[in-house]
């Protein structure tokens, strides 16, 4: 495996799920970093694991630790660059209520083999991992009933996918809508991958993603909106991009199972009202934006599409100044 790092924000003790990761890295040779915040415990002792503290990371050279709201998911933005800076070629993500499994360290590749969907319409990959009704977060909910294609009528293609998305048994990724309407657990069936391409629009997280360096510009987490959209209005950029550069974002089998963090569903339900009321519009929008090919229009074009979602008005303006900021430090690291 190329050189991995593997990283998660945490406000919380070292927990059960963050020993299981630290000691899956030290046996896989793999760089475990935890971003803290305001609300991190003083003392965090891990063994097999780098934590950096919101006074730690203010102390770093990236400009972008010193802007970066506190109190938000976005802070993970500055594990991306530690690793990179570590020379990581390869970065594993997850949250700190998700167990791995063993095939969680398995070795990853780029190039798959894989059933394709390619077309313009919402895909609602889950349905094609279980038999139960499900959606991931982030589904635009105005597509759950439209007929989905049949599993075997995607073509098995060798494809190249540097964004990979493995699932999460026992409580998956859902939005407050799911969990305040139907039941849980649910866990995924584990012999098929479903890769998507152009046109074919599905929601990913970052409880359980593979991002491989070609995509690392992609990987840009927004501060400037709600906390529940963060990861998943940057999977739709993310998309938008792939699809120019004949890339495919594929999902496979889980590879976590996941304990919840105790939620409140209101809250989330709250949080998530942008997204219900938004999310089809989104990638109408980012459809319709001239986006270039090429690995050296990453950064152009991901800053393009946040202007998009600034211009409506769905994530704050000071987003493109944390941005340059972060791609600033990138471009220091390179």
């Amino acid at each position: 495996m190329e050189k991995t790092a593997l990283i998660i924000t945490s406000i919380s003790a070292p927990n059960p799920v963050m020993k299981s990761l630290a000691e899956g890295s030290l046996k896989n040779n793999v760089d475990f970093i935890v971003i803290g915040d305001t609300k991190s415990p003083d003392k965090f002792e891990l063994n097999g694991c780098d934590f950096y503290s919101y006074e730690e990371q203010l102390k770093l050279k990236f400009k972008f630790a010193k802007e970066v709201p506190t109190r938000h998911y976005g802070r993970k933005n500055i594990g991306y660059l530690l690793a990179i800076q570590n020379g990581a070629e390869l970065m594993l993500e997850t949250d700190d209520d998700n167990f791995p499994r063993a095939s969680f360290w398995a070795d990853r590749n780029i190039q798959q083999k894989s059933a394709v969907s390619e077309g313009d319409y919402w895909l609602n990959t889950y349905t094609y991992f279980t038999d139960k009704f499900i959606w991931p977060r982030g589904f635009s909910l105005e597509h759950l009933q439209q007929i989905q294609p049949a599993k075997d009528s995607f073509p098995i293609k060798d494809i190249i996918s540097p964004i990979q998305q493995g699932l999460a048994d026992e409580n998956p990724d859902v939005d407050a809508m799911f969990r305040l309407s139907y039941p849980l657990p649910v866990s995924f069936e584990k012999d098929f991958n479903l890769a998507l391409g152009k046109g074919s629009w599905c929601p990913f997280n970052s409880q359980n993603t593979t991002w491989f360096k070609e995509a690392f510009p992609l990987m840009y987490l927004p501060s400037y909106c709600s906390f529940r959209m963060t990861d998943i209005w940057r999977s739709f950029i993310a998309q938008r991009i792939l699809w120019e550069n004949n890339w495919h974002l594929l999902f496979h089998n889980s590879t976590v199972w996941q304990d919840r963090n105790e939620h409140n569903l209101m809250k989330d339900f709250e949080d998530e009202i942008p997204g219900y009321l938004n999310n089809d519009r989104i990638v109408k929008t980012l459809e319709d934006l001239d986006i270039k090919s090429g690995e050296q229009y990453l950064s152009d074009n991901v800053i393009k599409c946040y202007q998009a979602l600034v211009d409506m008005e769905l994530v704050g303006k000071d987003e493109i100044k944390l941005i340059h900021s972060w791609y600033e430090d990138l471009a220091s690291i390179n």
